[in-house]
C-alpha cells in the first residue's frame, strides 16, 4: 500500500508538472490528485517537493526510454513517427492540456539541481534517439545533430500546439522532421 501511495503521488506530480509547471506541483495539489494520505508525503519524500519532482522526472524519463527502446532497429522515419505520434496522442487525449514535464521544470525553476537534472535527462533522451537512428541505418556523424533537432523541434511544437490549441504547427514540424529522417 505504501508503494502504491508513492507511485500515485509521483503520477500526480508528473501530470501537474506537464499541465501547469513546477510552481503548481504543491504537496496539497499532489495529495488532492493522488488520493494519497497526507502523512505519506513526508514519509516518501522527506527531502520535500524537489525530491518528489526529481522522482517524477525519473519515472517519466524511464517510461519514455522504455517506449523508445522498443524501436531499436527501426528506420529513422519510423522512430521519428513514433516519437512525434506519442506527443500528438498526448495532446489529443488531454485536449492540449499536457506538455513535457522536463520542459516544464526547465522553464519554471531557477538554476539548481532540478534544472540540471532535467538537462541531464534531455541529454539522455537525445543520446537514445541518436542510438536509435544509428541502429536504423543513419550515418553516426549525422545522428547526434538530428536527434537534437528532433527533440528540440518536437518539444517546441508541443508547446506551440498547447498555446494555439491547434495541431497546425505541430503537424508542419513533424512533417519536416519525417522528411529529413528519410
Amino acid at each position: 500500500m505504501a508503494t502504491d501511495a508513492r507511485a500515485a503521488m509521483i503520477d500526480a506530480a508528473i501530470r501537474i508538472l506537464a499541465e501547469d509547471g513546477y510552481q503548481a506541483a504543491s504537496f496539497t495539489e499532489v495529495i488532492a490528485r493522488s488520493g494519497a494520505p497526507r502523512g505519506s508525503i513526508y514519509h516518501h519524500f522527506p527531502g520535500g517537493k524537489d525530491e518528489l519532482v526529481a522522482a517524477a522526472l525519473d519515472v517519466q524519463s524511464a517510461r519514455t526510454f522504455e517506449r523508445l527502446e522498443q524501436l531499436t532497429g527501426q528506420d529513422p522515419v519510423t522512430v521519428v513517427r513514433a516519437f512525434t505520434d506519442g506527443w500528438r496522442r498526448g495532446l489529443e487525449l488531454t485536449d492540449f492540456a499536457v506538455g513535457c514535464s522536463l520542459l516544464a521544470v526547465s522553464t519554471s525553476t531557477g538554476e539548481g539541481e532540478l534544472r540540471a537534472k532535467a538537462g541531464g535527462l534531455f541529454r539522455d533522451w537525445r543520446g537514445l534517439l541518436a542510438r536509435l537512428f544509428v541502429a536504423g541505418g543513419m550515418d553516426p556523424a549525422r545522428a547526434q545533430g538530428f536527434a537534437a533537432q528532433v527533440l528540440a523541434a518536437t518539444e517546441g511544437a508541443v508547446a506551440i500546439s498547447r498555446a494555439e490549441r491547434s495541431f497546425e504547427s505541430f503537424d508542419l514540424v513533424t512533417a519536416q522532421l519525417r522528411g529529413a529522417a528519410g
